[in-house]
């Protein structure tokens, strides 16, 4: 009788280092005050692909999808292909957004029972909002699960369907996982993991694209109109 296979050392160590990650930022979470928690889980993150691939050399860190046009590479930066590389996120991003947050929108008041009239309410402070979401919460995330977790996972599980012409398979899948995990343990409530979704999201356009940028204003965006219904509606 056959034995099942084992899974190989390089996955198991990848695999053990994202849940560890994904433990620290929690166990941050739970000790930081709580106007401060979402700086210190996205400094946990951002400091773990530091520390796993950012102070390596260029080729490592383009192979992860970190360069951003040249932004976190340790070469000279290139003005030119650093706007490129801003333009195509955008765009990608913009897409996305356009394909998906209409049914968004029309299933919010929907999901959560709202029967009251829409009211469109400001953000306060706009630049800290945007800013806020950019750098200290969708840029740490998609390094580590987009850049770091799906490349690595990738490297073991190698797509091999694709999904609207972009390679789609199990290195996506789980590190959505991961993430919505990562989100349950930070907050803990079931609608946490709800994120698992618009994650997968996430990592198509990592794969589509060829780096975070895309992912990282997707995220961003996601964020802030989730933001602007909540205040609206409530």
């Amino acid at each position: 009788m056959m034995q099942p296979m084992s899974p190989p050392p390089a996955l198991r160590r990848d695999l053990a280092l994202a849940i560890a990650v994904t433990l620290a930022a929690a166990a941050a979470s739970w000790a930081a005050p709580a106007d401060h928690d979402a700086t210190i889980v996205g400094a946990v993150f951002l400091g773990a692909t530091w520390w796993l691939v950012l102070r390596g050399d260029t080729g490592a860190i383009r192979e992860h999808g970190l360069g951003l046009g040249g932004l976190l590479e340790p070469e000279r930066l290139d003005a030119r292909r650093l706007a490129r590389s801003a333009a195509k996120a955008l765009a990608w991003a913009a897409l996305a957004g356009a394909v998906t947050w209409p049914f968004f929108v029309a299933a919010f008041p929907i999901y959560y029972g709202i029967d009251h009239p829409f009211r469109l309410r400001g953000w306060g402070d706009p630049l800290d909002l945007v800013l806020g979401q950019l750098f200290v919460i969708a840029l740490p995330e998609e390094a580590f699960f987009r850049g770091f977790v799906q490349t690595r996972l990738e490297r073991a599980w190698p797509a091999r369907r694709k999904l609207l012409g972009v390679p789609f398979g199990a290195a996506i899948v789980v590190s959505s996982a991961i993430f919505a995990l990562a989100h349950l343990l930070t907050h803990p409530h079931p609608a946490r993991l709800a994120v698992f979704f618009p994650s997968l999201l996430f990592g198509w356009l990592r794969s589509r694209t060829g780096g975070i940028g895309a992912a990282v204003v997707f995220h961003a965006g996601c964020n802030l109109l989730s933001h602007t219904l909540r205040s609206s509606w409530e």
